[in-house]
């Protein structure tokens, strides 16, 4: 099976008709040239050493030399190998805060644009490690489930919006179950949940949940966003502009704040820390820096299908071409005649 590891090079193969176009009209452009000139017959014998055959093969060896390299630039490949690569890393579900609180501005451009940021970051810095994505409001679910296809799960990353939940607030708890809900289909031992969230928590006691994370040893990791000093939370329309503030029931402007209290406390209760989210995102370093020293465990083997290179083969061949037509000369040998010369 041939394939072109660059197929877009291959609309330069246009260039050959093109050439072959200009060549043509070029070559009836000299011969009318020379026709108004004078007298054609002098002037063949004038010429006997220009050879128009040989200009013609010099012209489709350029052309040809031309094909190659662009079929050479398109990188086929032919044949197959395959190989087996062995995965090791951990298992980590990210579960992120799509309340309406996360639209706050304390951190540019808002909270959730610094956790999709954060997690985007993380995720470039995974080796082997299967990674999950959870959303949580006033409800929770599992949006990506674990895998070891990082763009796919950027691609949920991505689909990450406030309002995705319909149910209001910032529960916490549910987060945590539906992501040990999610490990129950792990059969490794290192599990780790990264808590993206301001922290308010709008739900009960969470240490029936956290005490059930302990069980099946998971282990959380918190990463606040926002601050402790609060801000308001925008409102915007359909079009994406800012109509002003959520306001509370006697017409207050609403104010949310960074709870590193409750953050602290399910870290500390579950073996994890805790982190506030930084510009520099030194805590996504030393978050991973902690799940690298896990116990690593085997999800299974894969086998990738790579293909062979093959275009050093055109290439070469378009180079011996260009050689071939570099030696050839436009000139042929003419024996010369005296006779009748200077009669």
């Amino acid at each position: 099976m041939v394939r072109f590891a660059n197929p877009d090079a291959l609309y330069l193969l246009l260039l050959i008709p093109a050439g072959i176009v200009f060549y043509f009209f070029a070559f009836r452009w000299k011969r009318r040239a020379l026709q108004a000139f004078g007298n054609v017959a002098l002037l063949q014998k004038l010429m006997a050493g220009v050879s128009r055959g040989r200009q013609r093969l010099k012209a489709a060896l350029l052309l040809l030399a031309l094909f190659f390299f662009i079929i050479a630039l398109a990188r086929p490949q032919i044949g197959t190998r395959l190989e087996e690569v062995q995965r090791e890393g951990v298992d980590i579900l990210v579960a992120v805060d799509v309340s309406l609180s996360m639209n706050a501005r304390d951190i540019q451009p808002s909270r959730l644009e610094k956790a999709r940021h954060e997690i985007n970051s993380l995720i470039s810095r995974l080796r082997g490690d299967r990674v999950g994505i959870i959303a949580f409001a006033g409800d929770a679910f599992l949006h990506c489930p674990l895998t070891l296809d990082y763009g796919a799960a950027r691609l949920f990353l991505n689909a990450l919006e406030t309002g995705i939940i319909p149910v209001p607030g910032t529960a916490i708890d549910r987060a945590i179950e539906v992501a040990l809900k999610a490990f129950e289909s792990s059969q490794h031992n290192s599990k780790v949940l990264i808590l993206i969230t301001d922290g308010e928590n709008h739900t009960g006691d969470i240490e029936p949940v956290l005490e059930k994370a302990r069980d099946q040893g998971v282990t959380i990791y918190t990463v606040g966003i926002g601050s402790p000093e609060g801000s308001p939370i925008p409102i915007f329309d359909a079009s994406g502009r800012r109509t002003g503030f959520k306001k509370d029931e006697r017409g207050e402007v609403v104010m949310t704040r960074l709870d590193e209290v409750t953050l602290e406390r399910i870290a500390l209760q579950t073996g994890g820390s805790y982190f506030r989210a930084s510009g520099s995102e030194q805590e996504l370093e030393k978050i991973y820096e902690k799940i690298s020293q896990m116990e690593k465990q085997e999800f299974g083997s894969v086998r990738f299908t790579q293909y062979e290179e093959r275009y050093q083969i055109f290439l070469l061949i378009g180079l011996v071409l260009l050689l071939i037509e570099q030696i050839v000369p436009e000139r042929k040998r003419v024996q010369q005649e005296w006779k009748g010369r200077f009669a």
